[in-house]
């Protein structure tokens, strides 16, 4: 990995073959941590083995932070003033809008997406290659007032079990706040059928956990419950990728893979482990990328 200079504030990277232009690299992002630009430019290519396996192929919204995170951040979808060798996807809106989208396929545009202080990574669910079909059922467990990563990961579990009834392989990771997402790579199906299966499982965890769990969104619904949120499974909503920074304050989280006996662990009662940005380095070097499951693309039962 790169370390860029820390009395620079313009450099010139070669990655992959293609240059890559880093300015401001002392803009503070992170202030009361003490991040600046060039920590995230550095975080994102050193993780950028196990992050690129999830977005490369894969359209971006970048959630961007140009004055740091206490600025104010937005979500881009129109891929501007990429350069030449980057890869762009044009997607329709439900508007009838057309955008152009970023596909970070090496650490080249790793790198690019990171210049623009892009905090935050979130990939869509299709891949360029196959555009109206889904790669993954996502479960989104959040927890409502009165619940904790402790409750969502004992239903984490659950959700995993219900995945694998249905001969899907599922990874977890950390939102990169109080929940958890459970996700199973899937092939040849369609988005009704992730979205169903998604529901279902809302729907069986809602049953089963009464009061401890709902499929209801409404703030009425969730208090003293986890949410199993089942909308993702949409194709014009993204999801925040593995191994992504999420601009939190005071300092930087990440949506971090854990293994399946860490989310026991946790739902038993324990802490959970380190995921800073450091520890999330130290993690993959240790135990690579815990969230290959996600990628095994699965028919899963008969559709």
């Amino acid at each position: 990995m790169p370390v860029l200079d820390a009395n620079a504030q313009l450099t010139e990277l070669v990655l992959d073959g293609h240059p890559v232009r880093l300015t401001n690299l002392d803009r503070p992002m992170f202030p009361q941590a003490g991040w600046r630009k060039r920590h995230l430019i550095e975080y994102y290519l050193a993780v950028a083995r196990a992050i690129l396996p999830h977005i490369t192929g894969r359209p971006l919204s970048l959630g961007r932070f140009p004055d740091g995170i206490t600025g104010r951040g937005f979500l881009q979808n129109e891929c501007r003033g990429h350069p030449a060798w980057m890869r762009v996807l044009g997607l329709d809106l439900q508007s009838g809008v057309r955008r152009r989208y970023c596909v970070v396929d090496d650490s080249a545009g790793l790198a690019w997406i990171a210049n623009l202080a892009t905090v935050e990574v979130h990939p869509y669910p299709i891949d360029c290659d196959a555009p109206t079909e889904p790669v993954a059922v996502i479960i989104d467990l959040d927890p409502g007032p009165g619940t904790d990563l402790r409750d969502c990961s004992r239903f984490a579990l659950e959700a995993r079990s219900a995945l694998a009834a249905r001969g899907l392989r599922s990874a977890a990771k950390t939102s990169g706040g109080a929940g958890l997402h459970v996700v199973a790579g899937v092939s040849a199906k369609t988005f009704e059928w992730t979205r169903e299966c998604a529901r279902d499982v809302a729907a069986v965890l809602a049953d089963a956990f009464p009061g401890c769990v709902t499929a209801d969104a409404r703030p009425s619904a969730r208090r003293g419950a986890v949410l199993v949120d089942w909308m993702q499974n949409a194709q014009r909503r993204s999801t925040i990728a593995p191994y992504s920074l999420r601009a939190a304050e005071p300092a930087p989280r990440v949506s971090a893979p854990l293994t399946w006996d860490e989310v026991a662990a946790i739902a038993a009662g324990e802490p959970p482990p380190a995921l800073d940005p450091a520890s999330v380095i130290s993690r993959i070097d240790r135990l690579g990328d815990l969230f290959l499951p996600a990628l095994q693309r699965r028919s899963g039962a008969a559709a």
